[in-house]
């Protein structure tokens, strides 16, 4: 056994005593790197969508992006279920609800069963960030007029320059009106 000395003892303390102060000196400078009371309620947005009638759409801004949500009609239903995959430039869904590797089926990218209608995207082009116009380009869905991206009623990529389908943003329905996204 190893004798122990006062003075290990001192040098124990006072080591004790430098890292707790400076723990509360470092203190301050890493808890201005927390995002303030807007950031976090920005984390999470609740639309009512009571209002938006079939074939309208709605644009939310959550973190600072463009999300639409888009009551479609059975006429854009039909003709998104009618696209065979093979004919997708990008397979996968997107979906942040929903794996990784899920295909882009025209249900995979909506609300899910019973609400088959309701779409919620992420409006940025993934060409190059721009804003695509919606109800409109070759499938009357969303159109980057910069570079000429083309998105089906179901935010799927059908031609131009992007690669991916417009993103489908984490989301729920917390009622029959109210739709959570974040």
């Amino acid at each position: 056994m190893s004798k122990q000395t006062r003075r290990d003892f001192l040098f124990l303390a006072s080591g004790i005593a430098g890292a707790t102060g400076v723990a509360g000196v470092a203190w301050p400078f890493i808890d201005q790197l927390r995002p303030d009371e807007a950031a976090r309620a920005a984390g999470a947005v609740e639309v009512d969508i009571s209002a938006i009638e079939e074939g309208m759409s709605v644009t939310v801004k959550w973190r600072g992006q463009p999300v639409i949500i888009r009551n479609r009609t059975k006429k854009e239903i039909e003709e998104a279920r009618a696209t065979p995959l093979e004919e997708l430039k990008d397979i996968y869904a997107r979906n942040a609800n929903l794996p990784d590797r899920t295909q882009a089926t025209d249900f995979a990218r909506s609300a899910g069963e019973g609400r088959e209608n309701w779409l919620v995207l992420i409006n940025i082009c993934t060409h190059l960030g721009c804003v695509p116009l919606g109800q409109a380009g070759r499938y009357n869905g969303w159109l980057c007029p910069c570079h000429g991206s083309d998105y089906d009623t179901a935010g799927r990529v059908r031609n131009g320059p992007a690669g991916r389908n417009l993103a489908v943003p984490p989301y729920k329905f917390i009622s029959d009106t109210i739709i959570r996204i974040g």
